[in-house]
């Protein structure tokens, strides 16, 4: 009886350390938090009229033109617009993963940068890019092809999915 009250004992005191070891981990959650509320990405568009920054989440912050920008044919200003926000907004997503690596991805096992490269590579059609201290300038993506309205095989457009009753 006593062997088995001292492998209670063992197992009892491993859990403890466990918790401390994982209330150490949660204590830096804020922190954590602090720093992603922080972040910031800058690009600027290879042309160099229009300049976006975009905080935590994705959030567009910011939206400089420079003079330049109204001598450009509007939908190519809109392009330009519109590639320089992708990569504002993709890069301050990668530094956020990054945030969230560094506070969890070795105590849970999860690469979180490198899941959201491989999505932003999906979803561009691009190569995965490795993180890189400086934003790098990038060719505009090409565009995401939307399936027409009878490409696609699923029921959306068959009435309201809401009823009132």
């Amino acid at each position: 009886m006593s062997a088995q009250m001292d492998e209670l004992i063992a197992q009892f005191e491993n859990f403890r350390s466990k918790v401390r070891q994982a209330e150490a981990r949660f204590a830096g959650v804020g922190d954590m938090q602090e720093r992603v509320a922080r972040l910031e990405s800058t690009a600027t568009s290879p042309d160099g009229t229009v300049t976006v920054v975009a905080g935590a989440g994705g959030t567009v912050t910011d939206l400089r033109l420079t003079a330049g920008a109204t001598r450009v044919e509007p939908g190519q200003l809109a392009a330009t617009i519109m590639a320089t926000i992708r990569r504002a907004v993709a890069g301050a997503v990668q530094q956020q993963a990054g945030i969230v690596d560094e506070a969890f991805g070795d105590a849970f096992g999860v690469d979180v940068s490198g899941q959201v490269r491989e999505a932003q590579s999906e979803a561009f059609g691009t190569a995965a890019p490795e993180p890189a201290s400086e934003p790098q300038p990038r060719q505009p993506s090409r565009p995401v092809r939307r399936p027409a309205a009878d490409d696609d095989d699923d029921d959306f457009g068959q009435g309201p999915i809401l009823r009132r009753s």
